[in-house]
Parts: C-alpha cells; sequence; structure tokens
C-alpha cells in the first residue's frame, strides 16, 4: 500500500502483576507511562516490518481488549460503522472464527469471502480487486497460498491488508504465541523458546519476532526442512541486534535442552499432501514427548498453532497441564482485535503496559 505513513517513538514499559491463573491472566490496572506509537493505516503482512516497541504496542492493546471485554464485561464498539473483507484462499478454523467473530464484537461487520466468491486473480485481478474492495471496505484480511499475492493486494490498495497466512508468514499467529507466553511467565525477556518440526511460515514469524522481545530462539529442523536463507540471514542480524541466542540443529533434543517453551506444528501443510509419506519418514524423531521435555526446563510449556496431529507431539503432552494450545487458540482472538483495532483507530489502552 502507497503512502503508509507511520511514527515509531521510545516506549517505556512498567511491570506489572498478572490478575488470574494462566488460563485467565491479564494486567494490573495503574497509571501507565508510555510514548505513542502509532500504527493506523498500517498494513500487516510481516512482522519483519515491525519494530521491537510496535510489536509489544500490539501485544499491549491485545492485552487491554482482553481484560476490559473479557474480564471486565465492557462493550468497546471501537470498530463502529467499519467491514472487513475477509478473503480465504484456504479454509481454516481459528483465523475465520477470531477475525470474524472479534470484528464482530467491537460492532464492525465483517464479510467472509472464498475464492469461489471472489476469484481472486482469476476473474478478477488482484490490482482490481485491492482498488474495488478499498471503496467498499475498511481493512482486508487475506488468507492466501502465495506471499505475493498479499504483496500486490498491499500496493494496489489505499486500506490496511492483513496477512491471515501466506506460504511465507503467520504473523497473526505468533501475536497470539507470544501473548500467551507473557500471560503464563508474565514476562518474556530471556525466555527461551525451541521449534521442533518443519522450517515454515510459523517459524518464520517466530524468527521476525523473537529477538525483537527478548527471546532466545533454538530450532530443530531435518535437512532438506530448513528455513528460507533469507529469512535464518534476517533472524541472525536481529539476534545480533537484541543480544539474543539463535540456535540452528537438526537435533530435537539439543534445541529442546534448557528451553522454556516447546513449539512445532504441522508436517504437512495445506498443499503439501502429495509429499505426506516421504515428510513423515523425514521427520521421523521430532514427535514432541515428555522425554523431549525432561531436559527443558522444570517449567516447560508447549505450543501448538493447530490443527495437531498425532505424529507431531502425543496426548500425553498434548493434553497434559503443560499445554498452552487451547489458550493459544483463544487469544488469536485478542490478537487480531488487538491488530484490527491499532490499525484501523487512535485507541489508547487504559491498563499499564506489562514490562517484557
Amino acid at each position: 500500500m502507497s503512502a503508509k505513513l507511520f511514527s515509531v517513538n521510545t516506549v517505556a514499559f512498567k511491570c506489572l502483576k498478572t490478575l488470574q491463573d494462566c488460563s485467565t491472566r491479564g494486567f494490573s490496572i495503574g497509571a501507565a507511562s508510555l510514548g505513542p506509537v502509532n500504527l493506523k493505516g498500517r498494513s500487516c503482512l510481516t512482522l519483519k516490518d515491525f519494530s521491537s516497541d510496535e510489536i509489544k504496542r500490539l501485544l499491549w492493546v491485545s492485552g487491554d481488549l482482553k481484560h476490559r471485554i473479557k474480564h471486565e464485561k465492557q462493550y468497546l464498539p471501537l470498530l463502529q460503522g467499519k467491514s472487513i473483507a475477509m478473503i480465504f484462499e484456504k479454509r481454516s478454523t481459528r483465523t475465520r472464527m477470531s477475525t470474524e467473530t472479534g470484528f464482530a464484537l467491537l460492532g464492525g461487520h465483517p464479510c467472509f469471502l472464498t475464492s469461489q466468491d471472489i476469484h481472486l486473480g482469476v476473474n478478477e485481478s488482484g490490482t482490481d480487486t485491492a482498488r474495488v474492495l478499498s471503496g467498499l471496505c475498511d481493512i482486508v484480511l487475506a488468507r492466501v497460498y502465495s506471499h505475493s499475492t498479499l504483496e500486490e493486494l498491499d500496493k494496489e490498495a489505499s486500506i490496511p491488508i492483513i496477512n491471515g497466512l501466506s506460504d511465507l508468514y503467520h504473523p497473526i499467529q505468533i501475536l497470539a504465541d507470544f501473548l500467551t507466553l507473557q500471560e503464563h511467565y508474565g514476562s518474556l525477556s530471556g525466555l527461551t523458546v525451541s521449534w521442533i518440526g518443519d522450517g515454515n511460515n510459523v517459524l518464520h514469524s517466530f524468527m521476525m519476532t523473537a529477538a525483537k522481545l527478548g527471546v532466545n530462539l533454538k530450532i530443530a529442523t531435518p535437512k532438506g526442512y530448513e528455513p528460507e536463507r533469507s529469512v535464518i540471514q534476517e533472524a541472525q542480524r536481529l539476534s545480533k541486534e537484541h543480544g539474543t541466542q539463535l540456535v540452528l540443529t537438526s537435533d530435537p533434543m539439543e534445541a529442546a535442552h534448557g528451553s522454556n517453551v516447546l513449539v512445532t506444528d504441522t508436517w504437512v501443510s495445506m498443499g503439501q499432501e502429495e509429499e505426506k509419506k516421504k515428510r513423515l519418514k523425514d521427520f521421523k524423531g521430532y514427535q514432541i514427548t515428555m522425554q523431549t521435555g525432561s531436559v527443558a526446563k522444570p517449567d516447560w510449556t508447549f505450543l501448538h498453532c493447530l490443527p495437531r496431529k498425532m505424529e507431531e507431539v502425543d496426548d500425553e503432552v498434548f493434553y497434559s497441564s503443560r499445554s498452552l494450545v487451547f489458550p493459544e487458540a483463544e487469544n488469536r482472538k485478542w490478537t487480531i482485535m488487538g491488530l484490527m483495532v491499532s490499525l484501523l483507530t487512535d485507541y489508547t489502552p487504559q491498563i499499564p503496559m506489562q514490562k517484557f
């Protein structure tokens, strides 16, 4: 999108206590000390484009909305009179439900569009679709196969575009993951997250975000399934800039050693079904079990963005008290709400910000 200008000011963070247990934990009330970070009018195609302060702002707004709406039972029609076009080339449970219900909860009108509804890039070019939607709605969330589709929409639209998932990045999932960890641990800075699985779009988004939040990242992928080289290079630069650790290995136990958080994802994504047999063979030994966790820190937890398959993580871990997958899934709603509010309004949170 052209002419999406933003200003960034230094953000000062204050420590605060969490409100309840890890399933309902929020932010304490008090005076905030915060310089302005203006995200209104921006697009979110990748968190690579967002600074440390901007990502923290998004998490703060998300936590604020969750506290005010879920725990305080407040009605906040912040998006009243606005509409969102939700373009889905790929099916989804969490992305559709979180966006559709979240936008409506904030007083706006969501419009769900599949590839059969609008024929994006088939009967109408991405350029024309972007220009048409810019006159009909206020923001677009697109869940697509190719990241270039998002880039075309963003270039031609005059409204914000949100990446609901592409082959390269999944930024809205990572916001939910880090809000979940912030709620559970009380702080993100100094945590070690270990990714054990495929070098995919979710991992790419972790790599563009972790160092900016002071989080160490250890990655284990089978040989031939490593992250994109350009993403690795940028992650290495960010790690050096922010003083965090970045480890890449093919040994799951090496990655898990000393970790606070074990994370995995599907080994066979949509569009990779023909590769399933080979992938399952190549990922042998990568299933996360209690044995994997035995070398992690005593307080280790588990994340998975869902849907989950048994070969990726066994039931003992997935349904254990260490698993945060269902709070993580719920936080998809609060973080997409926080993102949409930040991109469309000048909203100022009412609670002080967690120190990361």
